[in-house]
């Protein structure tokens, strides 16, 4: 069944609920197999969006995909006057429907991609600069305005903010982390939490994420313990008179087989994985979406080192599980040292765990203490002081340095992991080439993490800067159009947050925006098509 434009919301989300819900199990064991390149003549639901992560990227994708458009508050004043002046030409017009190209041209802020920095200076007017000015944006909900979506996510809303380490404090400040419409500073306080300074524990925001989707009524959009197999494309043969079927699809595109003898039409998309029940059985789905949304972040598969006896159970690559151990006691009374890998702000998290559990550290990591680019260079010593206390450590305290005068932390800068034995050793090389090794009780490795797009064809290696590398927020990320946020190497598929470079919630938000602005224009596109009677009713194309 396909949606249609004269088909309500509720009723497409009804028939949602009754294909993915209780009784799903019972149409799933009937439904046939479909062949990747063959379009079914009876697809069970077909969606415009389906967003794959429900995270704070596809938390503000489906707050604004469920009609809520942000305008001009009538007593704001950007604090930029040529942005401002932008903004007064069609105050009248919600952002979503502005040009964001325009809007964007000249603003520098730090991210790579224009409409996330508008957004943000939107929400955060110089939030660089150390000012704290209120939105110049209020929002209004105009229903119709929902594009219907569903957003399928592993566990409750917020994604990895669930499983992260809880004791420590996020990076960013509290208002950075919040999304539109609610404020985190006025949540907290309705929920008489006790907030101490301006950056809060990840379980906070965990706890915010999930409240947002509750209170701005999001929550028919979501299912949860859902996990993604597969995502594929479905295609169509021409008919025999070469019709191309464009009436059905405005971005439509033809691909000719080996043989040359058929013209095949990229059509919606298959999303096919199972459901986790409450009695912990899978349950299996298959539905199609004509538009993909990728926001799964970047916490899914830990960097490895990719060394001899890293697979051994004392080689630990998360928070959570150094968290686990020390829980456990595992390390109570051990007179060897922590080897912690890494020179990031986990790795830091995790020097300051094992220090206030008294639990001696060896701390190896490639760059210089003096690299510029090493992230406690980029952080204020007054908002971040633990940071910078591990920072003076990992100068001071450096193995070159008495040992017996800093026993209980001792870095090894510029130094390279070459193994780890199985008598819990580790085979160190300076940049000069000596090698030494150490021994240790457990060792911790945190050298970031990247995607699992295990799900997509080769893994979404086609799709990044860099075709045929794994997709990583820094060295490669998905190619995007900057101001769609489509894939520039496969129509209909999006991405943002952490898979497009946007690491921080503060400017996830904008890809949100662009999203939303492309799939608004196609839905209008697709109405004056069918109203004047030369377009077919297959949804958002």
């Amino acid at each position: 069944r396909t949606y249609s434009g004269t088909e309500t919301e509720g009723q497409l989300l009804n028939s949602f609920v009754q294909y993915f819900g209780d009784s799903l199990g019972r149409k799933i064991k009937r439904m046939p197999l479909i062949e990747e390149t063959v379009l079914p003549e009876d697809s069970l639901l077909t969606l415009p969006v389906v967003i794959i992560g429900n995270g704070p990227s596809g938390i503000c994708l489906s707050y604004l995909l469920s009609g809520y458009r942000p305008y001009l508050s009538p007593e704001a004043i950007h604090p930029n006057p040529i942005l401002h002046t932008k903004l007064e030409e069609a105050r009248h017009l919600s952002i979503v429907d502005q040009d964001l190209e325009y809007l964007s041209e000249g603003l520098e802020g730090r991210s790579s991609n224009p409409v996330a920095v508008l957004f943000d200076t939107l929400l955060h007017p110089d939030a660089d600069f150390g000012y704290e000015y209120p939105p110049v944006l209020h929002w209004k909900l105009e229903q119709h305005n929902y594009i219907p979506h569903i957003v399928l996510g592993k566990g409750p809303p917020g994604g990895a903010w669930h499983s992260m380490e809880g004791s420590m404090l996020t990076i960013s400040f509290g208002d950075w982390m919040e999304l539109p419409g609610l404020s985190f500073k006025e949540w907290a306080a309705s929920k008489r939490r006790n907030i101490k300074s301006d950056r809060v524990m990840p379980e906070e925001i965990a706890c915010y994420y999930k409240h947002y989707v509750k209170v701005m009524g999001l929550q028919k959009n979501f299912r949860d313990n859902v996990y993604i197999t597969s995502v594929s494309r479905l295609y169509r043969e021409k008919d025999d008179d070469g019709r191309s079927h464009q009436n059905e699809d405005i971005s439509t595109q033809h691909l000719e087989m080996e043989d040359g003898q058929k013209s095949l039409i990229k059509r919606n998309w298959e999303v096919r994985g199972y459901q986790r029940a409450t009695d912990g059985t899978h349950v299996p789905f298959c539905l199609f979406a004509e538009n993909v949304a990728l926001a799964t972040g970047t916490f899914d598969s830990p960097g490895r080192l990719q060394v001899e006896g890293e697979d051994f159970p004392f080689v630990l690559h998360s928070m959570s599980d150094f968290g686990a151990a020390i829980s456990k006691g595992k390390l109570r009374g051990k007179a060897d040292p922590v080897l912690i890998v890494g020179a990031g702000l986990t790795a830091a998290d995790a020097v300051l765990c094992a220090c206030n559990n008294n639990i001696p550290v060896v701390h190896v990591f490639r760059r210089r203490v003096t690299d510029t680019s090493l992230i406690f260079k980029q952080l204020p010593k007054k908002l971040y002081p633990e940071y910078h206390k591990v920072y003076h450590m990992m100068c001071t305290q450096s193995h070159t340095v008495d040992s017996n005068q800093h026993s209980a932390y001792t870095s090894f800068p510029e130094h390279n992991v070459l193994s780890f034995k199985p008598e819990m050793k580790c085979v160190l090389q300076s940049a000069s080439g000596l090698k030494k090794i150490l021994k240790f009780s457990v060792a911790l490795v945190l050298i970031g993490s990247h995607p699992n797009l295990f799900f997509l064809k080769d893994q979404g290696h086609s799709i990044g800067h860099h075709s045929n590398q794994p997709i990583t927020c820094k060295g490669n990320p998905i190619e995007i159009d900057p101001y769609t946020y489509e894939c520039t190497k496969e129509a209909n598929l999006f991405a943002l947050g952490p898979l497009v470079g946007d690491n921080f919630v503060r400017f996830l938000k904008g890809g949100a925006l662009g999203i939303a602005r492309c799939l608004a224009v196609r839905q209008k596109k697709k109405h004056e098509l069918i109203e004047s009677g030369d377009g077919g009713g297959d949804g958002v194309p």
